[in-house]
């Protein structure tokens, strides 16, 4: 057992397998009593079980460490608040929340069903404000404290996963929000945008050039919700660890701008947008293009 979260107490949902697992399990290593929270539901969101998430409690225990477990729903309210409340009622505090939890319905967007969409939003995106929500009242209280999201490098766009890809754009934006909204009371909070083997992972058409394991991105986790990370002043930031590779993902800004005596009209846009402005090139769009080609080819396409 290390020491890096000594005193800790963190709680982290979709901790029943993949990289939530991992996490888990590296935080209680790391000397953190984790709250382990997984609703136990296949890929689409079906067929929940509580013996995912004790499975890993179990594991902890095991290992010398402390775990209790929680299977609720954290798309609701009342289960973001669970898992809140287990942590305060099982250790008196919560230093660090991790929001995994997450469920895939792919469709491409003109055949995507509102029973399609609605969960997915509701797990990712929902679920993560659920959780931040009842913890923030807790760590500004206590005047310290982390959340942690889990977003994608499809929040930049995706050809057949619109709601999954809505959902992970949303959470960068709730992470900067957060981030802004409580670090006067201490708190930070950032995103984490994985490239692993899990099962999700599994079922992409294409090879992914860079991917590591659940571990890799276990051990970014740990840093963030550690004090060296809160001493250094990592907050607001989006975060990808694939394998051996950590990048960090530019802040929102304007690239160029043009201006108009006397306002612009149809007419003066279609003249000076072009060459004043322009466009900003959509990496996602080249790259689906090279696929296709590949694709055409007889060719396996590369991510």
């Amino acid at each position: 057992m290390g020491n890096f979260l000594a005193g800790k107490v963190i709680a982290v949902t979709g901790a029943g397998r993949g990289i939530g697992r991992a996490v888990a399990l590296g935080a209680a290593a790391e000397g953190a009593r984790v709250v382990v929270n997984d609703y136990g539901v296949s890929m689409d969101g079906a067929s929940p079980t509580s013996e995912i998430a004790e499975g890993v409690v179990k594991e902890i225990l095991a290992a010398g460490g402390e775990a209790a477990a929680v299977a609720d729903d954290i798309s609701t309210m009342a289960g973001g608040q669970r898992v809140v409340d287990v942590a305060l009622s099982s250790y008196g505090r919560l230093d660090g929340v991790v929001c995994v939890a997450g469920i895939l319905r792919e469709r491409m967007l003109f055949n995507m069903s509102e029973e399609e969409w609605d969960p997915v939003l509701a797990t990712h995106l929902k679920g993560t404000f659920t959780v931040f929500r009842a913890a923030s009242a807790v760590m500004r209280k206590q005047r310290g404290g982390t959340l942690i999201g889990f977003t994608s490098g499809n929040h930049q766009g995706s050809v057949s996963q619109a709601n999954y890809s809505a959902a992970k754009g949303g959470i960068i934006s709730l992470v900067r929000s957060a981030a802004l909204g409580l670090n006067k009371y201490g708190v930070t909070a950032n995103a984490v945008a994985p490239v692993a083997r899990t099962r999700m992972s599994a079922n992409v058409p294409m090879e992914l050039a860079e991917i590591g394991s659940p571990e890799d991105v276990a051990a970014l986790v740990v840093y963030l919700l550690s004090d060296s990370a809160r001493e250094q002043g990592v907050t607001g930031q989006v975060y990808t660890v694939a394998g051996p590779k950590i990048a960090v993902w530019a802040q929102p800004r304007e690239l160029r701008a043009a201006y108009a005596s006397g306002g612009w009209t149809a007419e003066k846009i279609a003249e000076f947008l072009p060459g004043s402005v322009g466009v900003d090139p959509m990496p996602m769009l080249s790259r689906l293009q090279e696929m296709e080609r590949a694709a055409r080819g007889g060719e396996r396409p590369n991510a």
